[in-house]
């Protein structure tokens, strides 16, 4: 049954690759990435309870595909899926595979998720949507639940293909994060589970790797990969295993540090990353920290990496405590998401970000989206909306050109404690932004900001606020409670229709933002003190 399935695939995937979106391709998508069992249940219910957030809540693929509205709506134009194959069934001592990263059999289909069918569906109405569809796998490890014993034991012949020992490195604990030979041969902590370490260095693993993601990437029409735990294999594994797929791929490279970062890109093991570089230092810059942390990092990634365009900009993803967790202020949280769409690279935005939920560690930071009621008038969705859709617009208007607004890398024009200034795009297709650390109570003031023209009429996307360059090419930003800053040219407006349907002069319209912003917050501070008060009932 495998030879026929593979020649039949292996047909399709000549015709795939050569149709498989490209880098430069990618480069100019925003990407939502999606836990699935976390994002929405075919029953399309909002209120049904996900208490025990370490146990399968039911999220589905045809879930996702009746929320795929939601998603395209706010501008995203890719969906990154958690890891679809087979996983154990047992739950253990830190709950079940609900998240997808436990591999038993690569090629099953994990059906607490749905069907082969409804993947495939999944797949065809992202096209339809003119969305790419970018699956996480994971090739660092198969899992077994951990039996309480050192070494582990482990049934190999459970795991398919990998049924045999032989394809494991023999047991050792990683005990030194500095050591890349301990870090990638060894095997991760086992507590609850064993993550038994494949020899990603062998050629008979490599081969095995390469025939199962080609199978998989022509089956569901895949466009792109994550790659979990990149650092934890060999790194002469990923370019073989990403030639394999035929398709673009990040892989996750989990270190602040440039010289250990980069590498993985100046040496060609993988064409992309998510920006961890940039990720550790956004989140100082915003909790007590200056905004020149963030323009110092990305000075010093443009030095260190082959292409810092290829990178993904984040703020949350499923191992990290939700930026809202650090900082609750909901002006920072715009500032945040204003800076990941607005930077070089693709933004990255994790599911319920949008809706500032605010769980702390694994598993806190998988809340279950469907109990925001898919709000689409939250500040945050909004923020999202206008800003994607200005993103995606400049692009689309560009790429034809030879100095597109993908390929233009954003320039800093002020940097200082509380500001970062920059533009990026081509001239006329600019847009100019201020990103700043201060709160929903911050100061009133102006800034006197440059990037375009004399006598150019501007509009600020975030409050529809318009403005007039003066002599020098500068614009007056009527900062105000802490609110972000985006300009576009006005006549750009009509190519950006729902952006702002209305405008008004910019300090008037920075001060009614404010206070809506305000109100906002001081709702959510009501909101969580309710909370609290609740629980001690």
């Amino acid at each position: 049954m495998r030879a026929v399935s593979l020649a039949l695939t292996t047909a399709t995937a000549l015709l795939s690759v050569s149709d498989a979106a490209t880098l430069e391709q990618w480069k100019s998508r925003s990407i939502y990435q999606v836990v699935v069992d976390r994002f929405a249940r075919t029953d399309g219910s909002t209120t049904a309870a996900c208490d025990e957030l370490y146990l399968f809540c039911n999220g589905t693929w045809t879930g996702l595909i009746n929320g795929l509205d939601y998603i395209h709506d706010m501008g995203f134009t890719a969906v990154q899926i958690s890891p679809v194959v087979k996983n154990i069934e047992d739950n253990t001592a830190v709950g079940e595979a609900y998240h997808g990263y436990w591999s038993e059999d690569l090629y099953a289909i994990n059906e607490h998720f749905g069907t082969a069918d409804e993947l495939k569906q999944l797949s065809d109405e992202l096209h339809n949507r003119d969305m790419y569809l970018l699956v996480d796998v994971v090739v660092n490890n198969m899992v077994q639940k951990f039996n309480n014993t050192i070494p582990p034991a482990v049934d190999y012949s459970k795991f398919e293909p990998f049924d045999s020992e032989d394809y494991f490195h023999p047991y050792c604990n990683v005990t030194d994060w500095t050591n890349a030979t301990n870090y990638q041969d060894c095997w991760l902590y086992p507590y609850g589970v064993a993550l038994a370490d494949l020899r990603t260095e062998e050629e008979e693993v490599i081969d095995m790797f390469g025939t199962w993601i080609e199978e998989l990437v022509a089956n569901y029409s895949i466009d792109g990969l994550r790659i979990d735990a990149a650092k934890h294999v060999d790194p002469e594994f990923l370019p073989k295993f990403v030639a394999s797929s035929g398709i673009f791929a990040l892989g996750e490279v989990l270190t602040g540090e440039p010289e250990d970062f980069c590498p993985y890109q100046t040496q060609g093991y993988l064409p992309g990353m998510p920006n961890y570089l940039e990720y550790y230092k956004i989140i100082d810059a915003f909790n007590d920290g200056a905004m020149t942390m963030i323009d110092e990092i990305r000075e010093r990634a443009r030095s260190a990496c082959n292409d810092t365009l290829a990178l993904g900009s984040f703020v949350e993803n499923h191992d990290m405590p939700r930026f809202a967790h650090y900082n609750s202020d909901m002006a920072i949280a715009k500032n945040a998401m204003a800076y990941i769409i607005l930077n070089d690279g693709m933004p990255l935005v994790y599911q319920g970000q949008e809706q500032h939920f605010s769980g702390g560690d694994t598993p806190q930071n998988r809340e279950p989206v469907w109990l925001s009621g898919f709000d689409t008038t939250s500040e945050l969705y909004v923020t999202a909306q206008k800003l994607n859709k200005a993103r995606n617009t400049l692009i689309g208007l560009t790429n034809t050109t030879d100095n597109t607004y993908v390929d233009s890398k954003a320039q800093t024009l002020m940097a200082n404690d509380n500001h970062l200034c920059q533009v990026k795009g081509p001239e006329g297709y600019q847009i100019v932004s201020c990103i700043v650390n201060h709160s929903s109570s911050g100061p009133e003031y102006s800034l006197s900001i440059g990037g375009f023209t004399a006598g150019d009429e501007v509009v600020e996307l975030l409050s529809c606020g318009t403005s007039t360059a003066d002599e020098t090419g500068n614009v007056t930003m009527y900062m105000n409670r802490g609110q972000p800053k985006a300009y576009v040219l006005q006549s750009l407006l009509a190519e950006m229709p729902g952006i702002c349907n209305t405008t008004q002069d910019a300090e008037s319209a920075s001060k009614e933002g404010a206070a809506s912003g305000l109100q906002t917050s001081l709702a959510v501070i009501f909101s969580a003190a309710v909370a609290s008060i609740m629980m001690l009932l």
